[in-house]
C-alpha cells in the first residue's frame, strides 16, 4: 500500500515521465485509503479503415469542431447518462460565475451532513473553496458533493440550478436532454448521443475546462491541511495516445458511460459511448472509434468563400452564383473526390435578384454522408431587355405582335 502511494505521489509532483503521445498505465488511485482499480489495457482491433463494432448500445464518432458525424449507433436514443451531466453542471456555473469566486459549503453538499455517498472529495460544511477548484473536482474526481456545491452557489438552490440546465440545453438546441440533477447520480435525467456532441463541443471551447478535462493529477485544499489528491477517471488520457478529454460516467442504470475525445495533427475528434456493459468497454469502444476516424477519414475543402459557381436555375430564369462562404468537411479517404454538389434554389427567390441576394445553398455529399451546405448568392445579374426605339405606336403594334406569336406558339405545342 506504501509503494503505491509513494507512486501516485511522485506522478502527482511530475516526476514521471509523460511524453506527448506516450501510452501509459494509469495508477490505481487513493479512495478513502484504498486503491481503486482502474482499466490499464484497451481491446480494440488494429485501426481500419472499416468501421468497428461497437458493443455499447450507444457508440458515435463525430468531428469535434464542427459536429459532422462520421459514424453512428443509437444517434438518438434517449438514455441516462450519469455523471457526463457535469459537462452542463459546469457549463452552466461557468456561465454566471468567474473562476476565483469563493464558495462556502453548505450542508446539503456535505456527504456527513447529507448523508449521500458516491464519488465525492468529502466537502465540509463551512469550509471554502473556489469555483474553478470545484470545477476541478467535478469533472477530474467527478464529485457529487463538488456538483452540488457549484449548483447551489449559483442557483441558489439544486432545483434552480437544474432549471438552469434544461434552459441552457434548448438555447443550445438538445431537445432530446431532461436533466434531473446536478450531478447525474439519479437516473431520471436522458439525453442522446447527438446532444452530447453538442455539449462536448461547447464546454470544449471553454479553455479553463478544455485544460481540467485533460489534467490527470489535480489537488484541492482540504480543512485538515493536508490537500486531497484526486485523479482523473477518463482513461484514455494514459491510454490513448492524443487524448484530450472528457468525461465519464456510471450510474446501474446508465451503465458505463463516456464522452471522450483526442486530437492528431490538428484534427479533434469526438465519441459518445453510453450503456457500456463493463467498465473497460467505454474504453475500448471509444478508442476502437477514434481509431476508425484518424485512419479512415481525411478533411478536404468542397467550396471556397467567393467561388464561382456558373450559371444557376432559379424560378423565372438562370442566373450567375457564387458561394457565400467556405465549407470543409472529413470524408473517407478513398472518396475524396467522389463527394457531389447539389443546388438548391430558394422557393422565394425572385428574379432577377439583386446582386449578393442569397438564392439558395448549394448542398454537399459524399455517399451517405451530408457534408454540409454553402448559401449561394447572385453574382451576376442579366441585364434587362434593351428599350424598343421608335414612336409610341410602333412600339405598341411590335409589343402585340410578339405577344400573338407567343399565344400560337402555346397553342401548337
Amino acid at each position: 500500500m506504501g509503494s503505491l502511494a509513494a507512486v501516485v505521489a511522485l506522478l502527482v509532483a511530475g516526476l514521471a515521465p509523460t511524453g506527448a503521445g506516450a501510452v501509459e498505465v494509469p495508477p490505481p488511485t487513493p479512495v478513502d485509503g484504498k486503491p481503486s482499480p482502474f482499466v490499464t489495457d484497451l481491446q480494440t482491433p488494429e485501426p481500419s479503415p472499416r468501421a468497428p463494432s461497437i458493443r455499447a448500445p450507444v457508440g458515435v464518432l463525430a468531428d469535434l469542431d464542427s459536429g459532422q458525424v462520421l459514424f453512428s449507433k443509437g444517434l438518438n436514443d434517449q438514455r441516462p447518462i450519469a455523471s457526463v451531466t457535469k459537462l452542463m453542471t459546469v457549463l452552466v456555473a461557468i456561465d454566471r460565475a468567474d473562476l476565483d469566486d469563493v464558495v462556502t459549503i453548505g450542508p446539503n453538499a456535505s456527504p456527513r451532513v447529507s448523508g449521500y455517498h458516491g464519488s465525492e472529495i468529502d466537502l465540509r460544511v463551512g469550509e471554502q473553496l473556489t469555483v474553478e477548484q470545484l470545477v476541478t473536482a467535478a469533472l477530474i474526481q467527478s464529485a457529487n458533493d463538488a456538483a452540488v456545491a457549484l449548483a447551489e452557489y449559483v442557483g441558489g438552490s439544486v432545483q434552480r440550478f437544474v432549471a438552469m440546465m434544461n434552459a441552457k440545453a434548448r438555447r443550445l438546441g438538445m431537445r432530446d436532454t431532461r436533466f434531473a440533477s446536478a450531478s447525474g447520480l439519479e437516473d431520471s435525467g436522458r439525453s442522446t448521443a447527438s446532444d452530447l456532441l453538442v455539449l462536448a463541443s461547447e464546454v470544449m471551447q471553454i479553455d479553463a475546462v478544455a485544460r481540467i478535462v485533460a489534467t490527470k493529477f489535480a489537488q484541492i485544499p482540504a480543512p485538515d491541511g493536508k490537500p486531497r489528491e484526486i485523479q482523473n477517471r477518463n482513461v484514455l488520457l494514459w491510454l490513448y495516445p492524443g487524448a484530450i478529454g472528457i468525461k465519464t460516467g456510471y450510474t446501474t442504470g446508465a451503465r458505463f458511460c463516456l464522452v471522450g475525445a483526442a486530437e492528431r495533427d490538428g484534427l479533434r475528434l469526438a465519441t459518445v459511448v453510453l450503456g457500456a456493459p463493463t467498465p473497460e468497454g467505454q474504453f475500448s469502444d471509444s478508442a476502437a472509434l477514434l481509431n476508425y476516424g484518424f485512419a479512415a477519414f481525411e478533411r478536404h475543402t468542397f467550396v471556397e468563400d467567393g467561388q464561382p459557381l456558373g450559371s444557376l436555375q432559379i424560378p423565372g430564369g438562370a442566373v450567375s452564383g457564387s458561394s457565400a462562404g467556405s465549407l470543409e468537411a472529413l470524408v473517407p479517404t478513398a472518396q475524396a473526390d467522389a463527394a457531389t454538389q447539389r443546388f438548391i434554389a430558394a422557393p422565394d427567390a425572385a428574379f432577377p435578384p439583386a446582386p449578393g441576394e442569397q438564392i439558395g445553398a448549394l448542398l454537399i455529399e459524399s455517399g451517405r454522408l451530408d457534408l454540409g451546405e454553402v448559401p449561394v448568392i447572385a453574382a451576376d445579374v442579366p441585364p434587362p431587355p434593351p428599350a424598343m426605339q421608335g414612336p409610341w405606336w410602333r412600339r405598341t403594334l411590335t409589343s402585340l405582335t410578339d405577344a400573338t406569336g407567343d399565344l400560337a406558339r402555346g397553342l401548337l405545342t
